[in-house]
């Protein structure tokens, strides 16, 4: 709290009562749409980056028929085009929420993820496909200076783009974000063996070209697992638990505060949600614990990293002379199967 709520706790909560934190609301809408703003300019930034590179590497496949080099350029191609439904989910998730859709459109952000990852498994059933007929049908490689030097320039386009991704995504906390950026890192990678490819028709080794083709889509294919793993846990609500931890540990430290009889965190799009139960001195008034549930509100969305709001219900203390575990104890045998404690 400020230093003139410890001086006036009773104007301050009617004032809260009346009034309820509309500073901090605003602040909390103007940093949601900041994060949005930075995930679009993220998006079409590297969009306009994977383009070019994805382009230079058409036109070369068309000179050498190198199939490695098809498989990275469709991968490129794939990861650019991510951009799109990411996009427009940012774009919805800005919108404000409804009747309808009370919390807001942030799920868009995680529908987006799913697409995401459909577009990693096609182009790794693309890749396979090419591959797999090169193999079967081989065909010499043409130019392969040309071939060799656009699997340095892919490595370094997705390289750039993969840590503009990620270090955009980490700040404004948006899974999707940070998966299309893992994603752009390994497509960096799948470059780098095409030059390892256009290194063994040099030599001759006529199977060298779709051999590393498939093994593009093998790397592919680690890729789509890692990010439906991030796309999973969003959907399914997880949450670091050391994140739990931290958010548990301030509102314990909260004067008036004797206990977190209950705390949930969930994600939607890049914003966190909480819903928080701390346990009060049963003879307070109702004025006096609301002033420290609002106080419990303020602390979480300040020291919590993108939590944008907090509900936090007020439980009395039915057992003042108990110690801490054993009420506890006592809330774990009376609590409803929902509800989450603490240990």
């Amino acid at each position: 709290m400020a230093e003139h709520e410890h001086h006036h706790p009773h104007r301050h909560g009617l004032r809260h009562l009346l009034r309820p934190h509309s500073h901090d609301t605003a602040d909390k809408v103007d940093s949601a749409l900041e994060a949005s703003r930075e995930g679009l300019r993220a998006l079409w930034i590297s969009l306009a980056g994977l383009g070019l590179t994805a382009a230079v590497q058409a036109v070369i496949v068309a000179m050498s028929g190198s199939v490695a080099l098809l498989g990275d350029t469709v991968h490129n191609v794939a990861d650019a085009l991510t951009a799109v439904p990411l996009g427009i989910a940012f774009w919805l998730g800005r919108r404000a929420a409804t009747r309808a859709y009370t919390y807001g459109f942030g799920r868009a952000e995680d529908l987006a993820g799913v697409v995401i990852v459909a577009v990693i498994a096609a182009s790794a059933v693309v890749s396979a496909w090419f591959a797999t007929e090169r193999l079967l049908h081989p065909r010499a490689v043409d130019h392969l200076p040309w071939v060799l030097a656009a699997g340095v320039a892919g490595f370094a386009g997705n390289e750039i783009v993969a840590r503009y991704r990620i270090t955009v995504g980490r700040r404004i906390g948006s899974a999707a974000l940070v998966a299309d950026g893992l994603h752009a890192r390994t497509d960096g990678f799948t470059s780098l063996a095409v030059v390892a490819a256009a290194g063994g028709a040099w030599l001759g080794w006529g199977w060298a070209d779709p051999v590393v083709g498939i093994a593009i889509t093998v790397a592919i294919l680690f890729v789509l697992r890692d990010a439906g793993r991030q796309v999973y846990h969003r959907l399914m609500d997880r949450v670091d638990p050391g994140l739990v931890d931290h958010a548990e540990q301030h509102l314990r430290e909260i004067d008036g505060v004797r206990d977190v009889s209950g705390l949930r965190l969930r994600w939607i799009g890049h914003s966190l949600h909480a819903e928080a139960g701390i346990v009060v001195d049963a003879g307070l008034t109702l004025l006096a614990a609301h002033e420290i549930a609002a106080d419990a509100e303020h602390q979480l969305t300040h020291h919590v990293p993108r939590l944008s709001s907090a509900v936090v219900h007020v439980d009395p203390d039915s057992h003042p002379g108990d110690s801490h575990h054993q009420r506890l104890s006592h809330e774990r045998r009376h609590r409803s199967p929902g509800v989450t404690t603490s240990g």
